[in-house]
């Protein structure tokens, strides 16, 4: 079941925002956030905030809101993070295709991922399957903790 998150789902939901967080694979965010901080950056700021639970376990989670502001804002960005026990069991693509509805539903005429980390080759390959384009890629656009500088694909979906 895919519903909007409240507070207490994000209190559950903290200890897989910090395992990713902490690995720095994926996120640049920093490693030492607060619960606070966290908060605010996913679930506050955004338009909205989503999680997927099953058997009162959240598996994933994501964030819609306006890529830019004024003439920009047509176009939403949106961040996913899933659970390591859950991965590989379809809820990335349950979130991303939740997500691309509530989109259309909000107004919006297309979809960005600004920073998709390229040695996320799983990510890559679903937004990929899903519709996505690599419209440009930043060299060396973020620090992974074990692969040092890699780059970073900005990905869009006209919806």
């Amino acid at each position: 079941m895919i519903r909007a998150m409240t507070k207490s789902d994000f209190e559950l939901f903290w200890p897989c925002f910090k395992r990713v967080i902490n690995a720095q694979e994926t996120y640049a965010f920093d490693p030492n956030i607060s619960f606070d901080e966290a908060f605010q950056i996913w679930c506050v700021t955004p338009r909205k905030t989503f999680v997927l639970q099953e058997n009162n376990q959240i598996l994933g989670s994501y964030y819609i809101k306006p890529n830019a502001q004024g003439p920009g804002a047509h176009i939403c960005n949106c961040g996913y993070m899933v659970d390591e026990a859950a991965r590989g069991k379809g809820v990335a693509q349950q979130l991303c295709e939740h997500s691309q509805q509530i989109a259309i539903e909000l107004g919006f005429a297309a979809m960005q991922f600004n920073a998709v980390v390229s040695t996320n080759r799983s990510a890559v390959r679903l937004w990929l399957k899903l519709g996505f384009t690599v419209i440009g890629t930043i060299p060396e656009a973020y620090y992974h903790a074990k692969l040092g500088y890699v780059d970073s694909y900005i990905m869009y979906k006209k919806l």
